[in-house]
């Protein structure tokens, strides 16, 4: 695996990779792997003849009250996890290489944001596309692979993808899950013994959502009412947010058709835990023949 630090000596490479006409496949992280990356750079690994990662901390994702210097970094043991995972090219930068002065030009997301956890988060995302739109340009990836448990990022992604023409495809990787269904994230460290029994309730509540979808409710209302009901009952979190949108849209609904997604935030007492699910609603005319 070759480890690269410089932005001309990644163009340089990439630049020698597109002269032979090879695949890339490109994971973007910021680091501190855990297995929901290593899954992302297999399925890369699976559909690529190049797969390129890159591990980057991003200051502009973090708003004041996010520390961005505390945030958790690894760089040799994720060398390490890269290297096992079948990663081609590490691209590691620098922050005064990726933002040098001031930044002429910025970029805002206006769609997709003001929902889920986008709402607590403003500016969160104009982070995450600026950083994309720079890497993406660098690495000039065939596919971009990112995990479908943070399903809002994935919307805001495919959105700036298809609003700038960029030449990349955008596949969406199903959530990494325990063997309980719990959502594997670094998070889940910070759960109580107890907090970790009861936390696959929110996987729970999800398909019990989607089964009464595919039962024929229609309702976002009664939907989220019936998540509310069992979360309230099974675990000691607060509910942050349950919520049924269309997707990628990521709109209100009055009748649920299409695809749309049901997604949950629970704040136990150390750890935030998110979690979705995505589904396709047939037209109700249709779902009756």
């Amino acid at each position: 695996m070759n480890v690269i630090t410089k932005i001309s000596d990644l163009r340089q490479s990439i630049g020698s990779l597109k002269k032979t006409g090879k695949t890339i496949g490109f994971v973007p992280t910021m680091g501190y792997l855990h297995e929901g990356h290593l899954t992302l750079a297999k399925e890369a690994r699976n559909h690529n003849e190049v797969v390129v990662m890159s591990i980057f901390v991003n200051p502009l994702q973090f708003g004041p009250n996010e520390d961005f210097d505390r945030y958790p970094r690894d760089v040799e043991r994720d060398t390490e996890l890269a290297t096992m995972s079948g990663v081609d090219i590490l691209f590691i930068p620098e922050v005064a290489d990726m933002y040098r002065g001031s930044q002429s030009v910025t970029m805002r997301v206006k769609e997709r944001v003001d929902v889920l956890c986008g709402r607590k988060r403003v500016g969160h995302f104009d982070g995450v596309v600026t950083v994309l739109a720079k890497l993406f340009h660098l690495v000039q990836p065939t596919r971009a692979y990112f995990g479908q448990k943070d399903a809002q990022q994935v919307a805001v992604v495919e959105g700036m993808v298809s609003d700038y023409f960029f030449p990349v495809e955008i596949i969406r990787v199903p959530t990494v899950r325990e063997e309980d269904g719990l959502a594997k994230s670094s998070r889940n460290v910070y759960l109580s013994q107890e907090e970790r029994q009861v936390a696959p309730i929110l996987y729970r509540s999800l398909k019990e959502a989607a089964k009464r979808v595919e039962d024929g409710e229609r309702t976002p209302s009664v939907i989220t009412g019936e998540m509310y009901r069992i979360i309230q009952e099974n675990t000691s979190g607060t509910i942050d947010y349950v919520e049924v949108y269309s997707y990628p849209e990521l709109e209100e609904m009055k009748r649920l058709e299409g695809d749309i997604i049901i997604a949950v935030a629970v704040q136990f007492q150390q750890a935030r835990l998110i979690d979705n699910i995505i589904i396709s609603v047939p037209p109700e005319e249709d779902y009756h023949v």
